[in-house]
């Protein structure tokens, strides 16, 4: 019974496409974080595959000394206006979005990170 399921879940994903969208919007997601590393000191790097993808927070980009209390405050702050990640090694944010997200939600969840960072970034 399990691997039935198994095979169908693996049989949905192919039919739909979802390993295509989660590579090319995948892609579309870390050209637009390496735009805003570009508009905030505190990313240090930006680095993924697919839906996989870390955006790596520091105190400044020179040094890439980790940002971990920025990182926590940029979480709770994203939490609050309902975008939920993880935090890797204490200052990177995991992203992993659902393989059947759409171009809309990412750029939602982009504008949630900027803002968020934004905010935090004043507090420092």
């Amino acid at each position: 019974m399990t691997a039935k399921a198994a095979l169908t879940t693996i049989e949905i994903i192919k039919k739909e496409g979802l390993v295509e969208n989660a590579a090319v919007l995948g892609e579309y997601m870390l050209e637009q974080l390496q735009i805003l590393k570009s508009e905030h000191s505190t990313i240090g790097d930006v680095r993924g595959r697919g839906f996989l993808i870390g955006v790596e927070l520091v105190l400044n980009q020179e040094e890439k000394t980790p940002a971990n209390d920025l990182a926590e405050d940029v979480l709770y702050r994203c939490l609050s206006k309902g975008l939920s990640f993880k935090l890797t090694m204490g200052n990177v944010m995991t992203l992993t979005p659902p393989l059947i997200i759409k171009k809309a939600q990412i750029d939602l969840s982009l504008e949630i990170i900027d803002q968020s960072l934004s905010e935090a970034e004043q507090t420092l």
